[in-house]
C-alpha cells in the first residue's frame, strides 16, 4: 500500500502542515480562542476520528513527533517504503480482527496456505508477502513498474477453480503494468521476456476485502501462472 493512498486523512494534514505547529498543552475544558488554535483542535479531532474509525491504533508520542519533523520542514527518519509496508502489516491485523464468517475462513485459508507454500523448495518471498516459482528463466528485457507488457496467463483460486485465462481463450492480454493489482505489478517486473513464473498472491496485493466478480470472494489469494511475451511496443 502506498502512502498516498492509504488514509485520506494524510492529504488533510499535509494542507494544514504550512500553518500548525505542535501546541502546548491545555486542560480539556479550556476552549482554544485564536483562529490558529481553534483550526488546530479542528484538525485533531477530524484526524483521531478517521483513525480510530479505520480501526487504527496509534502511539501518540510518535505521531506528534512526526508530525513536528514535517511541519518544520525536517526530514522523516522512516522511509516511504518502511511507513507503506508498516500500513500494509497493520492492515492486514484490522482485516483479521474485521473479517467474518465466509470472509474469515478465506482470509485464514489464504494465510494457512501461504505459510506451508513458502517452505517448499523453490518458492521465494518477497518483503511484500509475494510469492512466486520460476516455471522458466527469460533471456531479454525485464520490464519496469510503468511498461506495457503482453503476457499469457492462467488464474486459479486455491480450490483450483479457474477464474480467467489468456491461455484457454487462446488470445495473449496487454496492459501497463501499473493498471493491473499490486501482486502483477511487483511479480511481473521480477520477469524477463520470454520467462513463465507462477504467481502466489494473497488477498491485501490482489482484491483485498471486496474481492471481484463472482468467483474472488473477499480476501482471496490467488495463483497465475504468467508468461512474459513482450514488452512495450517492440
Amino acid at each position: 500500500m502506498k502512502i498516498s493512498t492509504c488514509c485520506g486523512l494524510f492529504a488533510a494534514v499535509g494542507l494544514a502542515a504550512h500553518s500548525l505547529s505542535i501546541m502546548p498543552a491545555q486542560s480539556q475544558d479550556e476552549k482554544p480562542e485564536s483562529l490558529k488554535d481553534r483550526v488546530s483542535y479542528g484538525y485533531g479531532v477530524m484526524i483521531s476520528r478517521q483513525l480510530k474509525d479505520r480501526g487504527i491504533d496509534i502511539n501518540i508520542e510518535q505521531f506528534a513527533k512526526a508530525f513536528k519533523t514535517i511541519t518544520e520542514g525536517g526530514e522523516p527518519i522512516l522511509s516511504e517504503a518502511e511507513i507503506g509496508n508498516a500500513f500494509d502489516e497493520n492492515q492486514k491485523l484490522i482485516d483479521e480482527k474485521m473479517a467474518t464468517g465466509a470472509d474469515k475462513e478465506n482470509l485464514q485459508a489464504g494465510k494457512k496456505f501461504l505459510e506451508e507454500n513458502g517452505k517448499k523448495e523453490g518458492i521465494k518471498t518477497t518483503d511484500s508477502g509475494l510469492q512466486y516459482e520460476v516455471l522458466k528463466e527469460g533471456d531479454g528485457e525485464q520490464p519496469t513498474a510503468t511498461d506495457q507488457v503482453t503476457v499469457h496467463y492462467h488464474g486459479t483460486l486455491l480450490d483450483g477453480k479457474v477464474f480467467d485465462s489468456s491461455v484457454d481463450r487462446g488470445d495473449p492480454a496487454t496492459f501497463g503494468l501499473n493498471q493491473v493489482i499490486p501482486g502483477w505489478t511487483e511479480g511481473v517486473a521480477l520477469m524477463k521476456k520470454g520467462a513463465k513464473y507462477k504467481f502466489y498472491i494473497p488477498y491485501n496485493l490482489a482484491y483485498g476485502s471486496r474481492g471481484a466478480g463472482a468467483d474472488i470472494k473477499p480476501y482471496s489469494t490467488l495463483i497465475f501462472e504468467v508468461e512474459l511475451l513482450k514488452i512495450g511496443g517492440e
